[in-house]
């Protein structure tokens, strides 16, 4: 039988470990998801790209910048060369408009604050604004 010595450090312990796995899990587990489904085939699982195809999502200005181009790159897809740190990638990104907004926003989340990025998040209602935006574009 344990003391109660033991005990008395051995309780606060375990409740500390179960504290600790609980705020471990990802916050933005269904961003995590659907990076896996959509994105991982071409940007890999560090984020780190496939050299002169796909670009990386690592520090990056486009991840990091302008939320609402972020936002059309995933709603319109991009199929012009684009420069990232003086390197050009010309695979064509096809439009993920068909996930939901909530997806859109969980996905461009999780990306802007994986890989080392440290961004703001990315709000549904910011991926509705500019899926109206790119509706009423002539």
């Amino acid at each position: 039988m344990l003391n109660k010595r033991l005990v008395s450090i051995l309780v606060p312990l375990c409740l500390l470990m179960v504290l600790i796995s609980c705020t471990s899990t990802p916050d933005n587990s269904n961003g995590a998801v659907v990076y896996r489904q959509y994105c991982m085939q071409c940007h890999q699982a560090d984020g780190a790209g496939v050299a002169n195809l796909n670009p990386p999502l690592i520090q990056t200005e486009w991840v990091l910048g302008d939320k609402s181009r972020l936002i059309g790159v995933v709603l319109n897809g991009l199929s012009d060369p684009i420069e990232i740190n003086g390197e050009t990638f010309r695979n064509v990104m096809a439009s993920h408009a068909f996930l939901s907004d909530q997806d859109i926003a969980d996905v461009l989340t999780y990306v802007r604050s994986s890989f080392g990025n440290e961004a703001s998040a990315v709000t549904p209602e910011e991926v509705m604004a500019e899926r109206l935006n790119q509706t009423h574009v002539d």
